[in-house]
């Protein structure tokens, strides 16, 4: 029989990939500033990411309250941070985190691929994701009319009516853009006024092509293969009423993504991840910044600043084990 050679550095190469300074969990704003910070630091670094870098930030068309930067799509604002993270020398791995374990020094990493990733420190920078409106037919036709993301979708709906649902930031901004392609946007929102920054309320009431449908709330959504109609009803009245649109834009809020942290950190009842004003999480040597945590403001300066801290407590946590 003959003999099959097995050459243990390799094994010992690939058990090396996986052992890290500082693993990043989340490639949002914060995610990739923390890498930036701790990249600088001199850390080995790596970030690990479900999906896509970004976060809800990729999905704005545009943004025009981060400093240095009078206006830039969210696409080509994540760009940047992800070649500035990358010049420094962050390693980015796609994969799902499944749990984690603290071993005193030593934190591992579970992925759902079966890979293990070891680091001294974890940064958390989950973020957060769009809310379901819960009724029927949506699930039905997510995908099919129904979207979390103007940017991405809105030049499929030329010409045509559509519907956003909210009445923050997001939804107004989303309607804004929605115009460029839509025949009709009608924005229905639970209340009579909205909670968009003043601005953002100006364009939007200043612009023809958006109706605002006042104190409305959506009880289903309808259609054969794709979306052809919303139903509302009146939160005060009780009155329901058929729209026709060919699409559905859902920015109802947001709920953060630590259902894999369960039992592993304390959390408030949403879910938010509790943390200091250092980014400490209830486990030593973890950390946590941007819109997985629980904070007044979710914006894409706040998430940086969160970032630069967290990179700033791991750095000095790091040393202190030295």
């Amino acid at each position: 029989m003959e003999q099959i050679k097995i050459n243990l550095n390799n094994f010992e190469k690939k058990e090396k990939d996986n052992n890290f300074d500082v693993i990043i969990i989340g490639g949002g704003p914060a995610g990739l500033t923390a890498a930036i910070y701790t990249c600088r630091a001199g850390f080995k670094t790596a970030i690990l990411e479900k999906m896509a870098l970004g976060g809800q930030i990729f999905l704005s068309s545009e943004v025009e309250n981060f400093p240095g930067q009078i206006k830039i799509s969210g696409p080509d604002l994540i760009a940047i941070f992800e070649k500035q993270a990358k010049n420094f020398g962050a390693e980015f791995i796609f994969d799902e985190v499944i749990k984690i374990e603290s071993q005193n020094i030593v934190k591992l990493i579970h992925t759902a691929s079966g890979n293990i990733y070891s680091a001294k420190v974890i940064i958390i920078a989950t973020g957060a994701k769009y809310k379901n409106l819960n009724i029927k037919g949506e699930e039905k036709f997510k995908g099919k009319g129904i979207s979390n993301c103007a940017t991405c979708d809105g030049a499929f709906y030329k010409n045509m009516d559509v519907a956003v649902i909210g009445g923050g930031d997001t939804a107004v901004e989303e309607a804004i853009f929605l115009t460029r392609f839509a025949n009709k946007v009608y924005l229905i929102h639970r209340r009579d006024k909205l909670r968009a920054t003043k601005i953002i309320q100006e364009r939007a009431f200043k612009n023809e092509k958006i109706e605002f449908i006042w104190n409305f709330i959506p009880e289903e959504i309808s259609g054969d293969k794709y979306v052809e109609s919303i139903k509302v009803k009146n939160v005060k009245t009780g009155e329901s009423k058929i729209i026709p649109v060919k699409g559905v834009f859902v920015y109802i809020g947001l709920i953060p993504n630590t259902e894999f942290l369960k039992g592993f950190l304390d959390m408030d009842e949403n879910g938010y991840i509790i943390a200091d004003k250092n980014m400490n999480t209830s486990k030593e040597g973890i950390f946590a910044c941007g819109d997985c945590t629980q904070k007044k403001l979710r914006q894409v300066v706040t998430a940086c600043g969160d970032g630069a801290i967290a990179a700033f407590s791991a750095q000095n946590y790091i040393e202190n084990l030295k």
